[in-house]
């Protein structure tokens, strides 16, 4: 028996790994799934907001009771959310109707402030992402806010580190590849760092929608898996930090997060439908047997309307 928390942050991190059964590469290879929808809002980004708010604590950017400020496609705002409610500071997020309406309600649940801005037809763009950056600034010049500003903290890298050696730890010393997708390039990169630090030798793949490849030396474009894609380099990404971009579809990552919930039993988002996807695509470009790592990003229960439309 566990002991009791002394707060729910307690219980962040430290996530289980399962092994896919039935949604498997067809040269035998394995892929497990980091099932981050055990965070206590049901996302892994409840790591990275910790970090953020703890570093910015500790050194003095955040005094005790002081606001932050942040734009957020929706998963980082929750976790914000559920962070500072916990430790006393108001949290104003700026966000847009083109993410979940349940994650909208999940930070007003959690006391936080919104702003949102419109989007085209509910699509997610290189100008949306643009306009919430440019009103999160905003608020924080004009209040004093603390802007966490999630593209390029560096804070949050320290989270991913710990993830990556849950992740080695659990799937027995050794895999064969990594494979991420990409919002603000921070899991990707503090995984892939940390992994490498230890000397594992996994085959490092990132992963973005088709409908906007920038990565791969494309045009920006719309697209509809919340919380990757943001239209253009975000400033965490580093040329060398994968060996492989993989371009996936909103209606492929779509298909494959149903097909997760209905012959897997796991019910999760668009961005993990793309992540086992490219994890499926990178395993059979492996030696037979392999073993591939991705990542359950967050539970679908904040995507129910969206798979009901």
């Amino acid at each position: 028996m566990h002991e009791p928390l002394n707060d729910i942050l307690q219980g962040v991190g430290r996530t289980r790994m399962l092994a896919l059964r039935r949604i498997v590469p067809g040269n035998g290879g394995r892929v497990l799934l980091k099932l981050e929808s055990e965070n206590p809002t049901g996302s892994m980004k409840d790591r990275m907001a910790l970090a953020m708010i703890e570093a910015a604590e500790a050194d003095g950017r955040l005094p005790p009771g002081g606001p932050v400020v942040e734009y957020t496609g929706g998963s980082t705002g929750v976790s914000l959310s559920l962070v500072c409610a916990v430790k006393g500071h108001p949290l104003h997020i700026v966000t847009s109707d083109a993410f979940s309406k349940e994650k909208l309600d999940h930070m007003r649940i959690l006391g936080a402030t919104m702003q949102i801005i419109p989007s085209d037809g509910g699509r997610m763009t290189e100008q949306l992402t643009r306009d919430m950056i440019e009103a999160a600034r905003v608020v924080a010049v004009e209040t004093g806010a603390f802007w966490t500003d999630q593209m390029k903290n560096r804070d949050q890298l320290s989270a991913y580190h710990a993830m990556a050696d849950e992740i080695l730890m659990q799937a027995g010393g050794r895999i064969d590849g990594f494979v991420q997708s990409v919002g603000t390039a921070a899991s990707l990169r503090g995984i892939a760092e940390g992994l490498r630090r230890r000397g594992a030798p996994a085959r490092i793949v990132a992963v973005e929608p088709a409908e906007s490849p920038v990565l791969s030396g494309g045009r920006p474009g719309a697209h509809k898996i919340d919380g990757v894609g943001a239209g253009f380099v975000v400033p965490l990404w580093q040329e060398r930090l994968a060996d492989h971009v993989e371009c996936v579809s909103t209606d492929e990552a779509r298909n494959m997060a149903l097909r997760l919930a209905r012959e897997e039993g796991l019910f999760a988002g668009t961005s993990t439908g793309a992540n086992v996807i490219g994890a499926l695509r990178l395993a059979e470009r492996l030696q037979p047997g392999a073993t591939v790592v991705t990542v359950m990003c967050d539970t679908g229960m904040k995507y129910l309307k969206t798979f009901a439309a």
